[in-house]
């Protein structure tokens, strides 16, 4: 009975955090607006929540540059950070497996792990422009640069924190090196690739404003470059709106897998707040 009546509790938890969470925004909007409307802020430093509506209506229909309307900018960063993203984690999901379950590879890539992780991402810009052109190419390839290091990082080290103790547990039942993988290595180590897959997430979103802001007029961050070179800080706040937007819902995204393929994670998560 206590059992089945946790998950209502934890619910309703949830649904009360969510309306303190929107009601806090709906109260800095509307004191935003006021300040706005009574002259206390600067219609250019800090344009009002109608302005930026309006400026959305524009953005929508007419475009900006015009012709190049909020969807077509949302669609470009949209799939250039899904293919640098997705191409990062293939890439460094299984290399990470190899490497953190072998003692002697992971000490000699250490230190090329470290400075290639330290090394900025955006200071490549004017690398990857040399050696791919200005074109989807380079751009595509620094996310997936800037998400492989973050993501490698944490799967190595989600390999080398599972217990040891489990591991020669499952070889004195007599599991395979293959089932010792695929049942204790794997799980184990897959809330920490999450982990690293939300952080490179973040580093995604970063990445991409800057390198949509040479060579393209597609793309949130050319919206945002092309607002400051008119001097439209209403439009570089739409723009900014839209990543914050779309980084929260595949930030979420990443949540409803992780709580469907570890759901004693969930439970941990709780028990934890």
């Amino acid at each position: 009975m206590a059992a089945s009546s946790r998950p209502q509790v934890v619910s309703r938890s949830g649904s009360a955090q969510r309306m303190v969470g929107v009601l806090t925004i709906a109260t800095l909007l509307v004191a935003w607006e006021v300040a706005g409307r009574a002259g206390m802020l600067s219609p250019y430093h800090f344009p009002r929540p109608s302005r930026l509506l309006a400026t959305l209506g524009d953005l929508v229909v007419v475009g900006f540059p015009v012709g190049v309307t909020v969807w077509q900018h949302v669609g470009a960063t949209v799939a250039r950070i899904v293919q640098g993203y997705v191409l990062a984690a293939v890439l460094a999901i299984p290399t990470g497996l190899v490497v953190g379950g072998t003692p002697a590879l992971d000490q000699a890539s250490a230190p090329v792990i470290t400075f290639a992780r330290s090394v900025a991402t955006i200071s490549l810009l004017p690398l990857a422009v040399a050696w791919f052109g200005v074109g989807e190419l380079a751009r595509v390839l620094l996310i997936a640069y800037g998400c492989f290091w973050v993501i490698l990082t944490n799967v190595i080290e989600g390999v080398k924190s599972v217990d040891r103790e489990l591991i020669r547990a499952g070889r004195v039942l007599g599991a395979s090196p293959r089932q010792v993988f695929t049942r204790v290595v794997l799980p184990a180590s897959t809330p920490r690739i999450f982990a690293g897959m939300k952080v490179a997430l973040g580093l995604a979103f970063m990445v991409i404003v800057g390198v949509e802001m040479i060579g393209t007029i597609k793309g949130l961050g050319a919206l945002i470059m092309e607002a400051r070179t008119f001097y439209r800080s209403d439009a570089a706040m739409v723009g900014m709106v839209f990543i914050a937007l779309f980084g929260y819902t595949l930030s979420r995204l990443l949540d409803r897998l992780e709580r469907s393929l570890l759901p004693w994670s969930a439970g941990v998560e709780e028990t934890g707040r």
